[in-house]
C-alpha cells in the first residue's frame, strides 16, 4: 500500500500557503513541493517533525497508508 502525503489538506484547514511553510520550517519550496506531490521517496524525522510543530499536528495527520482507515 502506497504512503500518501496529506500536506494540502493541513495547509487548507489551516489557511496556510505552501511558501509561508517552507518559511516557517527553513526548507526550501523545492522540497516542500516535492513532498506534497508524492514524489519524496524518504522524509526526515526532523522535517517531520518541523512541519508538525509548525502546523501542530501529529505524524499521522501528514503521512497516511492508502486504504487506511481514518
Amino acid at each position: 500500500m502506497p504512503v500518501t502525503v496529506k500536506l494540502d489538506d493541513l495547509l487548507l484547514a489551516r489557511g496556510m500557503t505552501l511558501t509561508e511553510l517552507s518559511a516557517a520550517v527553513d526548507i526550501t519550496l523545492a522540497n516542500l513541493s516535492i513532498l506534497k506531490t508524492g514524489k519524496a521517496k524518504a522524509i526526515r524525522f526532523s522535517t517531520l517533525e518541523a512541519i508538525c510543530t509548525v502546523l501542530e499536528c501529529q505524524p499521522g495527520d501528514v503521512l497516511r497508508i492508502e486504504g487506511e482507515e481514518t
